[in-house]
């Protein structure tokens, strides 16, 4: 009898579910829609059902019709930026006697933004407990504006795509600033005051998280393998970890967002694939492919940020670090209308957390600024190593994109991260000198023919090379084999 009253009862909440309006979370009051596009908006209804949607700002209703499973879906034109609040009606029946509906106060037109990651983009203004965001409590206390809307999706993860995650809208006051992620938030922050539109931001993120696990199952699984610590899942048993196993994200977090309109992404993981360096370029080829293939809206701009230095030994892991911010810049340069955030100056050596959350969300925001948007008069990236010439025991380096110039941080033209090598391919600390203003001379006593040269390519580093205020990152002119860690012993340049 028990069971006959359950059936029964989830029979009538279908029922009910599919007799009404219904639609993802993503849509609420407070919401922020991209301007000058075509706005997709969808959901649920009555199998068959017409569609009547009406905005404030729009002189007509748009109408569309649900199929014979109740989906539904439609386009509306939004303006240029609007910050005046505005309403959106979704009416399903007839216009005039609608069946149920469902209206959105307080909507904004402007710019808004997807922010995904691990925890170094989850991490909230309020910071991790031990760890602070520097600043954060002062910044919290300023971050009124009613402008600047926020939604954070809620930790899920699942074994097949979902429509809906859980979370809302909210106006960026200090109540809801404190909980929400920091680099987002600094991120958001300077398009504000630069840009004067409303911005919304989306932060979709879970510390620990892989790669892989925010990619579908047709795009991942070029990069499981037998020896990969974590499998496809078929079922829910088969999530070993709810945030490291492929797939899993990407179904329970990212796909009932797809589709949402958005100026761009940003980006700030990594930090979980140090292990599995080897093939993160092409993974992050992958799956910002995949992800602008969802969309449908062309090469949406997407800016990440370069995992900071951080003492990988601490937690018993013997792999170089820069070998996955290597990855990094190699990406850079595969994926079109991208850009790296460097952060090689922000890391601290026993915390994965980078409390200079400002860097991060500011470096990524000034790329968009410059590249996106078109401010004029900043630089948005460093220089890059170009080249380098050996000779009469100098390895003479040259860069691109360094107009003003390549500096360290203590303006004496002195770095300590170099290191030079011969044929032994044993590295040796080297000296570093500024040649002709655009060209650095790098030497060793200890090593008179070198063929190889390496800049801040250590696991723990602080980066020391600057260009227009921008950090250089970690890079090296060789090839070979990189040897792993010795456990307890830390890969760094603090015995010079």
């Amino acid at each position: 009898m028990n069971r006959l009253l359950t059936t029964l009862v989830a029979i009538a909440m279908a029922t009910l579910t599919h007799a009404a309006i219904w639609m993802p979370a993503i849509f609420g009051d407070g919401m922020v829609l991209q301007r000058n596009t075509q706005a997709k908006i969808w959901g649920t209804a009555k199998a068959n059902a017409t569609i009547t949607i009406t905005a404030s700002w729009a002189a007509k209703a748009v109408t569309t019709k649900a199929d014979s499973h109740g989906r539904w879906s439609a386009a509306i034109t939004t303006t240029d930026a609007n910050s005046t609040p505005q309403k959106l009606t979704v009416k399903e029946g007839a216009a005039a006697k609608p069946s149920s509906t469902v209206t959105f106060e307080n909507v904004l037109i402007g710019e808004v933004w997807l922010c995904a990651g691990q925890s170094n983009m989850e991490m909230p203004m309020k910071g991790f407990p031990s760890q602070p965001i520097e600043g954060g409590t002062m910044d919290i206390l300023h971050s009124r504006d009613s402008q600047l809307h926020i939604f954070t999706a809620k930790r899920t993860s699942r074994v097949a795509p979902i429509d809906t995650v859980t979370g809302s809208w909210k106006e960026s006051m200090p109540e809801s600033i404190r909980e929400f992620s920091a680099t987002a938030y600094y991120f958001g922050r300077e398009l504000r005051q630069s840009l004067g539109v409303p911005v919304g931001l989306i932060v979709t993120s879970w510390g620990g998280s892989s790669c892989e696990s925010w990619m579908d199952r047709e795009h991942v699984q070029q990069f499981v393998h037998a020896n990969s610590p974590y499998q496809i899942p078929n079922t829910a048993a088969d999530i070993k970890s709810p945030n490291r196993t492929p797939t899993v994200l990407y179904n329970g977090m990212l796909h009932p967002i797809i589709g949402y309109g958005i100026k761009g992404a940003i980006w700030y993981q990594g930090e979980d694939n140090v292990p599995r360096y080897q093939d993160y370029a092409q993974q992050m080829q992958t799956m910002v492919s995949l992800w602008r293939e969802k969309w449908g809206v062309g090469e949406f701009p997407f800016y990440y940020c370069q995992i900071a230095p951080y003492d990988y030994s601490i937690i018993g892991w013997t792999t170089n670090s820069a070998l996955l911010r290597e990855q990094q810049l190699i990406a850079e340069r595969q994926i079109p209308n991208c850009g790296m955030a460097v952060l090689l100056d922000a890391g601290i050596k026993r915390g994965i957390h980078p409390p200079k959350k400002d860097l991060a969300g500011g470096r990524l925001a000034l790329l968009a600024l410059v590249k996106t948007y078109g401010t004029k008069g900043v630089t948005a990236e460093s220089a890059r190593f170009k080249s380098v010439e050996f000779k009469d025991s100098i390895a003479y380096i040259q860069f691109e994109n360094d107009k003003m110039n390549v500096y360290s941080n203590d303006y004496d033209f002195a770095s300590k991260c170099f290191e030079v090598a011969g044929a032994d391919s044993i590295f040796h600390p080297a000296v570093m000198d500024l040649h002709k203003r655009t060209t650095i001379k790098v030497w060793s006593p200890e090593v008179k023919n070198p063929v190889a040269v390496r800049y801040a390519f250590r696991n723990w580093v602080q980066g020391d090379l600057f260009c227009d205020g921008l950090p250089l990152s970690s890079w090296r002119s060789d090839d070979w084999p990189v040897p792993e860690i010795q456990p307890g012993k830390t890969d760094d340049y603090d015995k010079r």
